[in-house]
């Protein structure tokens, strides 16, 4: 296996007062391990921090927005996501699994949805303010099928965006959603917006676009009635318990069975393929 360059698990790029931040492991679908929620940790401080900089956009290289946390990386102790119980109360906040999903930063993200942003990758759309699908947009809790659970806030969040209804369904399902439903349910939205027609503009696109318009705007006045709603919505408690929750569950023989049932699925499958090049 070809060793990753740690400088380049997350590429950042400035577009005026634009910070485009991007999870750079499309042979992983840009799943999420320990290295890689470091150093988005690491971009949205910088970002938070750079006086230049007015909006991020969060999003995935290779056509995919990000398919959750790396579940080989469970198993190896160098590459495992942060686990910790510990919350800081000082802004922006203490680092999650996923990297940024416990932080309260004091300007606008904007994520970028294009193919999967499912599981762990659902739970960082979530933490986004606004959260742009394109036409190859798919999202949902899919870590459900492999008993992985929601440990990023994805239980608290995905409720407060689409009411408990909804988010039942799909947390407990475990189901697929394409764009045109993300939409309905107020979940995603385009740019210009609409929560009925899909934009086929690369979300990307879509997003620099907004975010522009978010910079003209008089910052003080919007970052403040911005950061009003994460101060009215406290979620510290909630995140907490669903730490305790999630801990349990991965701490529990069900887990390592899901896991393990898993990467033999995977190699079968690739065996398959190896098989089927021969012929």
């Amino acid at each position: 296996m070809v060793k990753e360059d740690p400088s380049k698990l997350v590429l950042v790029e400035k577009h005026g007062t634009t910070t485009v931040i991007t999870i750079n492991r499309p042979q992983k679908r840009n799943c999420v391990n320990g290295p890689t929620a470091r150093a988005l940790y690491q971009a949205f401080l910088d970002f938070d921090a750079d006086s230049t900089a007015a909006v991020a956009i969060l999003t995935g290289a290779g056509g995919n927005f990000c398919a959750g946390a790396d579940l080989a990386a469970v198993l190896n102790q160098d590459e495992a996501n942060p686990m910790s119980a510990e919350w800081e109360d000082t802004l922006p906040g203490p680092i999650g699994p996923m990297g940024p999903s416990r932080m309260v930063l004091s300007k606008p993200v904007i994520a970028a949805i294009s193919g999967f942003a499912v599981a762990g990758g659902l739970e960082l759309a979530l933490w986004c303010d606004i959260r742009i699908v394109d036409t190859t947009a798919t999202l949902g809790v899919f870590c459900r099928l492999r008993g992985v659970p929601l440990i990023d806030g994805g239980t608290v969040r995905l409720p407060q965006v689409v009411g408990r209804g909804v988010a039942m369904d799909l947390m407990l399902t475990g189901r697929a959603m394409k764009a045109e439903e993300a939409l309905k349910i107020q979940l995603a939205t385009c740019y210009p917006p609409s929560y009925e027609t899909v934009n086929d503009t690369p979300a990307l696109d879509q997003a620099l676009t907004l975010a522009s318009l978010l910079a003209q705007h008089p910052q003080v006045c919007m970052r403040n009635d911005r950061l009003s709603t994460h101060m009215a919505n406290p979620i510290r408690e909630a995140m907490l318990k669903e730490y305790e929750l999630g801990l349990e569950t991965l701490t529990n023989g069900e887990f390592v069975q899901a896991i393990t049932k898993f990467f033999e699925a995977t190699d079968e499958k690739r065996e398959k393929r190896k098989g089927s090049a021969k012929l």
